[in-house]
């Protein structure tokens, strides 16, 4: 009997603590997730797709008997056209028409079928895409007024926030799920400009180009991609932030492509050991690697080894936030920089360029990893013609050649390779071995900076590499 006493009143604590340590996660303004289905799903379509496929024939194809018994009116030697059908989703954001989806869903379609959760159809035509981002702007002539939803912020958004995802996953028909966001900023490598939102809701192939919409029925993100090892939802799914869409969708809608703006500049993320090398107090910040000739950047002043903090006041702390945040500025914007040079933070103004159609934002990282000589682990030569020849290093170009990498030293780990031409060591130029082993011996409280060109991508980058 004690021990049944204790106990309830021990489940009794529990149940208190437990009502008391888990809050309501709602905002102000929040509503039930019964409501925010309800309001949202009317506005969000199926998309069905059709593209003709060319198909390379069997080589068995080239043989007559082969042909004249399985397919006689092919062609010797020809290939053959098949019809791929694809499912997808989108979001009607306008009483008239316009829906926005992904650009993987509609991109080559020759035929665009539009399905609403009532069974209403049209068929829809492409007004623009965006493949950088991976957005896409349809419209259909629908014959009444349209449900559609607005945009959020998403910016506003926080971790750990409430989203509902809404779609046609497998193309089973309209279904929402219920997650939160697991991380903002997120860059996985499928698209030019990436700022995804990250959310467990479950996502699943054909959920892209559905909604991610906040407890307020505002449409946050567009659902764009998944990490998965099976296909199906782990997860980890990952949607477009609206305020990016947006802007793509006024370009879009405007002109029918998208001119982004430009900086001019490669630059690389402040590692420890770039923060170290430069006194700062912890990494912060994008280090610039080069100037490109004749670039917006050049012609404000900015200097390789600037590290930009920030753009128009907001803090830029990647590649991907830089990249982001320049190439939706209008063209011609003067962008307010603030740049640490040496020990100094100073401003720059930088009037926008557009961005060159040959210009590609190319990776600051080296193809194999490697170091440097004097620095365990590396070998490297005097420049001569043989190597210069072997190597493709132009004349204009001095220094000493890595030809030799240890895979498990510090300089492999930061990326110096096989074939790259150290020029710089902290600064100072290395045109000979001797050069390069005064240099090296120098400075040994901090990294050793290198400046490297790269024979293979004719580029310099600055590699940072820790004693």
């Amino acid at each position: 009997m004690f021990q049944n006493r204790n106990f309830h009143r021990l489940a009794a604590v529990v149940l208190l603590l437990m009502a008391v340590a888990v809050p309501a996660v709602a905002a102000p303004g929040d509503l039930d997730s019964a409501d925010v289905a309800e309001m949202t799903m009317p506005a969000v379509v199926n998309i069905n797709t059709d593209k003709v496929v060319e198909r390379q024939s069997h080589p068995f194809m080239d043989d007559p008997m082969f042909r004249r018994f399985f397919d006689q009116q092919q062609e010797e030697g020809g290939n053959t056209e098949r019809l791929e059908r694809s499912l997808g989703s989108g979001v009607v954001i306008s009483k008239d028409g316009y829906i926005v989806t992904n650009n993987h869903v509609v991109e080559g379609a020759e035929s665009i079928r539009i399905a609403f959760n009532d069974r209403e159809t049209y068929q829809a035509e492409i007004i623009g895409t965006d493949p950088a981002t991976d957005v896409a702007l349809i419209k259909i002539d629908p014959t009444r007024d349209l449900p559609f939803l607005e945009f959020g912020d998403s910016d506003a958004l926080r971790v750990g926030e409430q989203v509902m995802a809404v779609g046609n996953p497998f193309g089973v028909g309209q279904t929402v799920t219920m997650g939160i966001v697991s991380a903002k900023g997120r860059s996985i490598g499928l698209m030019n400009y990436e700022d995804h939102i990250q959310s467990d809701a479950a996502i699943n192939p054909g959920n892209s180009g559905g909604a991610m919409v906040n407890m307020r029925g505002e449409v946050v993100g567009i659902n764009s991609a998944i990490l998965s090892r099976s296909g199906g939802s782990q997860g980890i799914g990952f949607a477009i932030p609206a305020n990016m869409v947006q802007r793509i969708l006024t370009a879009l809608r405007e002109d029918g492509e998208v001119k982004r703006a430009w900086l001019g500049v490669q630059v690389r993320p402040v590692t420890q050991n770039v923060a170290d090398y430069y006194g700062l107090d912890k990494p912060t910040g994008v280090l610039v690697d080069q100037v490109t000739d004749g670039a917006p950047a050049e012609d404000a002043g900015l200097e390789e080894g600037d590290i930009i903090l920030s753009v128009d006041g907001k803090q830029v702390n990647t590649v991907s936030q830089l990249r982001n945040t320049v190439s939706l500025m209008p063209i011609g914007h003067k962008a307010e920089l603030a740049i640490r040079r040496e020990d100094k933070e100073i401003a720059k103004t930088v009037k926008l360029g557009e961005l060159p159609d040959q210009d590609v934002l190319a990776s600051t990282r080296g193809e194999n990893p490697s170091a440097d000589d004097g620095i365990e682990g590396v070998t490297v030569r005097a420049l001569d013609a043989q190597l210069r020849g072997h190597g493709q290093v132009p004349e204009d170009i001095d220094g000493v050649m890595v030809v030799e990498v240890s895979q498990r030293s510090n300089a492999a780990r930061e990326g110096l390779a096989r074939g790259d031409v150290i020029q710089e060591i902290n600064g100072k130029n290395v045109t000979s071995l001797d050069d390069y082993r005064r240099a090296v011996e120098r400075d040994e409280d901090r990294p050793i900076k290198l400046r490297v060109y790269r024979p293979r991508n004719e580029s310099t980058v600055s590699l940072f590499i820790p004693r």
